[in-house]
């Protein structure tokens, strides 16, 4: 068993002697506990040591806690140990001399806090140049702050940082929190990444080194998963603590202990013996790592950050339990008019920063001795009666009456001598006042409270009593902030008070909660109270004075007016301009207004809105904000269970800690919100929407939202019906509660640039019966993945689901594609010329006029009448979300598309492979990187597929690739249309019984087709194959032209009984036609058109086999032969197309690919 250290203290002073524990009491506890673990390791609690006079021990309790390698180790407050620098070196001294094979340490500072400030005081000695012990040498001083947790990924990316990684790997980080985005990963769920691990690894694995590691996060962190060696037999150490965005102190470090499983010694202090300037310096060392967080607060004095703290201490013991209120959530603005925060700083970044990073969290009877320790320190400026009240007689005896600066009085002020509160009223500028609220009625404010206060700038009065009409305070002329809680008009004004109230001038804050005070709010006033930035009104009167506010208080940043127990009514001109003038005003909260049934319209005139909150604002049905309104609005909240209990004066929404767990009243509350539409708030960040059971649309178009969550952010909304995402250019996910919740029959989505409100957007199609309806366009294919659970849910009918994606790289232009409008116009980028490559005839054709018609004519792509359609556009493409099966487009193509048009697009070379439900429609074009378009293992499954409409494949050998995947495919298909594929080798793979529908075959420019049809290579493909013959039975068009290589139509005996038209040109190396095998009596001969030396040159089976010279209309012969090669052909192409690219007619993209077209061109001419 490893030996037991314990540092001894001995009447105050520290013993540097380690004790070993003997072996015999050590087994003693360990038999006590072993039936709890299996584990050979354990852990002990070293606590309660003392030395006897003589240097002897005299009691060690040693307490199992759990059975692996944890050894606790209490740091007693010995004046060593009351400091950072000596808490620190002692430290050291100890991991240097006894616990040299501990690699992972954890500080728990003075009950959890201080332990920042001593883990970085740590890393700036090792970094330093002074002399240290081999030991503590480290080649790397490794200092990571996560404490602003947000995951596993981020911390590894901030080692990533620290350890200076290259630009490749930083890059890593990005891609994949942009993959995780589109995948609707949580932030705090994201893991790290195993390659950038074995690279951290790679890094340290060579080199000696010490982590610090401050954890925001609530579970202990296994590091060697980021790539840092921390193997037994290797010399590096971590030492680390939990660390949140909180002033956190415990009483018990029990809780902590239970989360560490891999730590191996547990070093902590304990607060109740630290002095109140001990605490006051461990305070400010808290405060200087706070400060080295943010950029913001660099040039910032300290010693303004710690007053902010104790200002902040102060209130948390005071209101902690006290009221149902939080008046510390007004903890800026006391900073602000007391004093604290001078100069600019309150419009700056400052004044948010401190209110996230400074939030006690303290409770119980450690608070309480906290509070004792700095009342008995002369130098504290802030006293509560409630301590007072709290503490015993003799420390009464012993408290020194002197003035404060921020005080606190309670139902307990008769408990403390009048003497001395007029000692303590002398001077303070912050006065809380807060009697019992069970008192009925509430109780009067004392005589003469305010008679000394001259220096009064913050005074609160929560459950008191006391005149309106000549209000006690008025004697305080320097009243900047003034809050009433549940107070009352005792009528009892006697002349004791001046009425003048002028002094209102100089207030900054009106808090009025539960307070029937009109005459406060009266237009006189509210004229003199012109300075006021913030109004905040709950539960009494709404638009009688929300209607008061014309023309007053221009310097007004926050307005609340919210949960009013009265509803009046207002008149309608009067409350629309009751924000004309507000162009300061930053926060609008009109939560609770029930009777409200529609927004001012005068709200678009406060410029500088940034936040707006409806929450509990039952009677609007339609809350539009017009695109007139603020485009500065950042954060908007509209929840049905009611407004939050307590909110924070800042701008940001409430956490969702604050707001209430279930709706108020949740069977007689009604929402009668039917639309909101947020159109074109490019700042909006921040959005919650809950418990609007009646809304039907949600417009969030040219927002800034990157992950919608109906988790989180769009909450039990039942009933949504439509909901619109245009020109949402940062979009990357959707996140639903299930398959089709909320159950949306409408979904409209584009995230191109150029997005604006005056755009053109489709309309729901009332006509057909849709479940659903999906019209996207959409930059980064990715996005898909969060449609496809949407469209999926609903095809167990594919005839209810309609949908229309459209993937482009291009800018927005002209609006949303209507399904109306969508035809040959519109699919593929028809706005590029027809620039098709000239190989054989081009140069001549023109001059030809005894042909039938003109061989180059290619028909337009039929117009899509699917209503499941994919375009896939211009652009750089993702191949894995293109070609291989998930929950993306590709299997959203494969599994449900009906029509599909590829073109324009790089980077792909194939289709997923697998059965295809229910494509019927085909197009692909200019794709320069595809190999095939459906690749091995693909099959048309239900026989759905009936065009096929290839172009300008430059790269592409086939169609359809070999092997096949299954025995039913082609039973439906109609039409195959190829043109420039030069390096077709063949088309479509036989291993089907017959192709019983097509009619049409059209190709043009493959100069490497030798067959259209080819036998699959699998065994049972050559023997389901007829050997007689492959019947296409409704075969009726042949157009052949520029085919070079081509030998036969199909490897296999062809039989077309219906054929009417054959045209071939170009072809010299053909053999064979079609059989006419089983032709009807009395059809007219197929009409053929083709060169006579080809036409000589055909083998023929016979008449008895269908297939003689005289079974066909005898054919045009062209006048005009092949050249073996033409001069100057491809030149005249390149250069034309070379002229028309600087000109500005093809863009370079486009031309781009023709180039390699034609390259492709000069090589298969020149074999």
């Amino acid at each position: 068993m490893p030996p037991c250290h314990a540092l001894v203290a001995s009447k105050g002073l520290l013993s540097q002697t380690p004790y070993l524990f003997e072996r015999n009491k050590v087994e003693l506890f360990l038999g006590a506990g072993a039936g709890k673990r299996s584990r050979s390791n354990h852990h002990w609690d070293i606590d309660g040591l003392e030395e006897s006079h003589h240097g002897k021990m005299v009691e060690a309790e040693t307490k199992l806690r759990w059975p692996f390698s944890l050894f606790l180790l209490c740091l007693y407050q010995s004046m060593l140990y009351r400091s950072i620098d000596g808490t620190r070196d002692s430290i050291l001294r100890l991991l240097h001399r006894y616990y040299q094979d501990k690699k992972i340490i954890y500080c728990d500072g003075w009950n959890g806090l201080g332990a920042v400030p001593v883990l970085r005081s740590i890393a700036q000695e090792l970094r330093s140049t002074k002399g240290h012990p081999p030991e503590l040498c480290f080649d790397r001083i490794i200092y990571l702050d996560c404490s602003l947790w947000e995951s596993k990924r981020m911390m590894q990316r901030k080692i990533a940082e620290e350890l200076k990684l290259d630009h490749t790997t930083m890059k890593a980080f990005d891609m994949q929190d942009e993959e995780d985005d589109f995948s609707g990963v949580d932030r705090s769920s994201r893991d790290e990444i195993q390659s950038v691990a074995a690279l951290i690894d790679q890094t340290l694995r060579s080199s000696k080194f010490m982590m610090i590691f401050i954890n925001g996060s609530d579970d202990e962190i296994d590091v060697t998963r980021f790539g840092i060696p921390l193997a037994p037999y290797l010399s590096n150490k971590m030492m680390w603590t939990f660390n949140r965005r909180l002033l956190t102190i415990h009483d018990s470090h029990e809780e902590i202990e239970s989360k560490l499983r891999g730590t191996e010694l547990f070093l902590f202090g304990i607060i109740r013996r630290l002095s109140s300037s001990d605490f006051r310096a461990l305070l400010h060392e808290k405060i200087t790592s706070i400060v080295a967080r943010h950029p913001c607060l660099q040039a910032v004095d300290p010693t303004m950050v710690t007053d902010c703290c104790l200002y902040e201490f102060f209130l948390h013991y005071s209101f902690h339990s006290t009221t149902g209120f939080d008046w510390a959530a007004h903890a800026s603005n006391y900073w602000k008019c007391v004093g604290i925060i001078e100069g600019d700083a309150p419009k700056s970044d400052i004044v948010n920063v401190l209110q996230k990073e400074i939030s006690w969290k303290c409770d119980g009877p450690l608070l309480q001795e906290l509070f004792h320790k700095f009342m008995g320190d002369p130098t504290v400026s802030f006293f509560s009666d409630s301590y007072y009240y709290n503490i015993g007689t003799q420390e009464r005896n012993n408290y020194q009456t002197r003035p404060y600066d921020w005080v606190c009085i309670t139902s307990k002020y008769l408990t403390v001598p009048e003497t001395d509160m007029q000692i303590i009223l002398e001077r303070p500028s912050s006065l809380f006042v807060i009697f019992d609220k069970a008192n009925n009625p509430p109780q009067g404010l004392p005589n003469g409270l305010f008679k000394h206060c001259s220096n009064l700038v913050v005074l609160t009065l929560s459950f008191c009593a006391f005149s309106f009409e000549s209000p006690p305070f008025l004697v305080c002329q320097t009243i900047k902030f003034l809050g009433l809680d549940h107070c009352t008009d005792n009528k009892e004004s006697k002349g004791n008070y001046p009425t003048n109230w002028a002094h209102l001038h100089s207030l900054w804050v009106l808090d009025l909660r539960n307070t029937d005070w009109d005459d406060i709010l009266s237009e006189e006033k509210l004229e003199i109270m012109y300075n006021l930035t913030e109004l905040n009104i709950e539960g009494s009167r709404s638009w009688q004075y929300l209607s008061q506010l014309k023309n007053r208080l221009p310097c007004l940043e926050r307005l609340r007016i919210i949960n009013p127990t009265h509803q009046s009514s207002a008149p309608t001109d009067t409350i629309d301009s009751s924000f004309m003038d507000k162009k300061l005003l930053q926060i609008l909260d009109l939560s609770g207004n029930k009777g409200m049934k529609y927004l001012p319209t005068c709200i678009t005139n406060a410029s500088n809105l940034e936040v707006l909150v409806l929450d509990g604002c039952d009677e609007i049905e339609n809350v539009v904000l017009a695109s007139e309104f603020p485009s500065s609005l950042r954060s908007f909240s509209f929840d049905g269970y009611g407004s939050i209990a307590q909110w924070k004066s800042m701008v940001d929404l409430p956490p969702e800690s604050s707001r209430p767990k279930c709706p108020s009243d949740a069977n007689k509350v009604d929402v009668k919100t039917l639309k909101i539409s947020l159109q074109g708030f490019k700042q909006l960040e921040n959005l919650f929407l809950r418990g609007l059971p009646n809304l039907e649309e949600l417009d969030l178009s040219g927002s800034t939202t990157k992950v919608l969550d109906f988790n989180t952010m769009v909450v039990d909304v039942p009933n949504l019906k439509r909901l619109f995402l245009l020109g949402c250019e940062h979009l990357r996910a959707i996140k639903w509660v299930s398959k089709r919740q909320p159950k949306l029959e409408f979904l409209c989505i584009d995230t191109r640039l150029g997005w604006s409100t005056g755009c053109p957007r489709p309309s729901l199609d009332k006509h057909k019966p849709y479940r659903l309806q999906v019209y996207a366009i959409i930059v980064d294919q990715r996005l898909v993945r969060s449609l496809y659970s949407q469209i999926e849910a609903e095809t167990y009918n594919i005839d209810s689901v309609y949908f229309n994606i459209h993937i482009t790289n291009s800018d927005m232009c002209g609006g949303f594609v209507h399904e109306e409008v969508i035809g040959k116009e519109t699919v593929g980028p028809t706005d590029q010329p027809n620039l098709v490559l000239s190989v054989q005839y081009n140069d001549v054709s023109k001059g030809i006029d005894d042909v039938p018609s003109s061989m180059e004519a290619f028909p337009e792509p039929p117009s899509p009448q699917s209503d499941c359609h994919i375009e896939i556009g211009d652009g750089n493409h993702i191949k894995s979300e293109i070609e291989l099966y998930s929950h993306n487009l590709a299997g959203l193509m494969k599994l449900f598309a009906k029509s599909l048009n590829m073109h324009d697009s790089l980077g792909i070379s194939r289709l997923p492979s697998g059965s295809w439900e229910y494509l019927r429609w085909c197009h692909v074009a200019r794709c320069p990187d595809l190999h095939t378009i459906f690749p091995p293992w693909s099959s048309d499954y239900r026989n759905q597929l009936e065009t096929i409409w290839a172009s300008d494949l430059p790269m592409a050998r086939c169609i359809w690739s070999k092997p096949s995947y299954s025995m039913k495919s082609f039973g439906n298909l109609q039409h195959l249309h190829l043109r420039s594929c030069p390096r077709f080798h063949f088309v479509l793979p036989v291993w089907v019984l017959s192709f019983p529908n097509l009619r049409t075959l059209h190709i043009i420019h493959c100069g490497d087709l030798e067959h259209v049809f080819v036998l699959d290579d699998r065994n049972y493909a050559k023997e389901q194959v007829p050997i007689h013959g492959v019947p296409f039975p409704k075969l009726t068009t042949i157009h052949l032209y520029d085919l070079p290589k081509l030998r036969q139509i199909s490897e296999r005996r062809m039989l077309a009984p219906a054929l009417e038209t054959v045209k071939i040109r170009g072809c010299f190396a053909l053999q064979w036609l079609p059989t006419l095998e089983g032709r009807k009596p009395g059809m007219r001969r197929p009409v053929v058109e083709m060169e006579k030396d080809v036409w000589n040159a055909l083998e023929w089976d016979g008449r008895a086999a269908g297939h003689h010279p005289d079974l066909f209309e005898p054919p045009v012969h062209s006048r005009h032969y092949r050249r073996r090669q033409l001069r100057g052909t491809v030149l005249r192409y390149v250069n034309a197309l070379h002229l028309q690219q600087r000109q500005g007619i093809v863009e370079w993209p486009t031309a781009r690919h023709l180039f390699a077209m034609a390259a492709a061109s000069c090589m298969w001419m020149l074999c």
